[in-house]
């Protein structure tokens, strides 16, 4: 694993020690893991929006409603595992 040396500020830092402290996570490192692990599930999602919404003005009009795309949208990112 690669070491990096990271500064917080002083609220973040007392955020990062309360969840150590109260054993969510253990350690620092966990944390700011897991939260890049969500923001990069995050980009890929909206990546996935995006492109699907570029591909339907593209070809028209879609017959799905919001809640049929989402959930085309749920379904396919939890199949490739991003989800």
């Amino acid at each position: 694993m690669i070491r990096q040396s990271i500064s917080f500020t002083a609220p973040n830092d007392k955020w990062l020690n309360n969840l150590v402290e109260r054993e969510e996570y253990s350690s620092k490192s966990e944390i700011v893991n897991d939260l890049i692990r969500k923001a990069r599930t995050q980009q890929r999602e909206i990546e996935l929006i995006r492109a699907k919404l570029i591909a339907s003005e593209k070809s028209g009009f879609v017959n799905q409603t919001v809640e049929e795309i989402r959930a085309e949208f749920k379904t396919e990112l939890r199949r490739n595992g991003e989800l």
